[in-house]
């Protein structure tokens, strides 16, 4: 097994990271900036507006991290300013949840369609969504239901 990342070396870029490249210049020009950091994984970053009145800031920098096993696993999205927080759609490190893992490759990460591109997309739809979500006390869109703690040791008692 070879020990060169995904993307290649910075001599020999590889196919995908130029198509990744490519995508994200073509959706966002030069919003994002590719970084190619001595250690540790390659990442997207860049300034977007949120369009919503009321909101204290309306400047986000987005961080579209290249994960360890990508494509296979998804890279990962986080805002780097302002704080934002949600309980329910966010891991403890910052982390957006962007999609239903449940969902497959039909709606949630494609292996082989999903990009930066499509990550940064999620990533700006999480942001309008945490604001309405703030505003309104309810998420919008579909999410999954858990059952409740009680439900739950019961199904496990039958």
């Amino acid at each position: 097994m070879s020990n060169i990342p995904w993307w290649g070396t910075r001599k020999q870029i590889s196919a995908r990271l130029r198509t990744e490249h490519e995508m994200m210049r073509a959706t966002f020009g030069d919003t994002f900036q590719l970084n190619v950091p001595k250690h540790g994984p390659l990442y997207w970053i860049g300034d977007i507006e949120i369009n919503l009145a009321g909101i204290p800031q309306r400047t986000h920098t987005l961080k579209i991290v290249y994960v360890d096993g990508y494509p296979n696993r998804p890279a990962e999205a986080y805002v780097v300013q302002p704080n934002v927080y949600s309980e329910k759609h966010q891991f403890e490190d910052g982390q957006l949840c962007l999609f239903n893992p449940k969902d497959g490759v039909t709606y949630g990460w494609n292996p082989s369609r999903s990009t930066a591109v499509t990550v940064a997309g999620w990533a700006i739809q999480w942001l309008y969504a945490y604001y309405t979500w703030r505003a309104t006390g309810t998420w919008p869109g579909i999410e999954e239901r858990m059952p409740a703690q009680d439900d739950r040791r019961n199904r496990r008692k039958r």
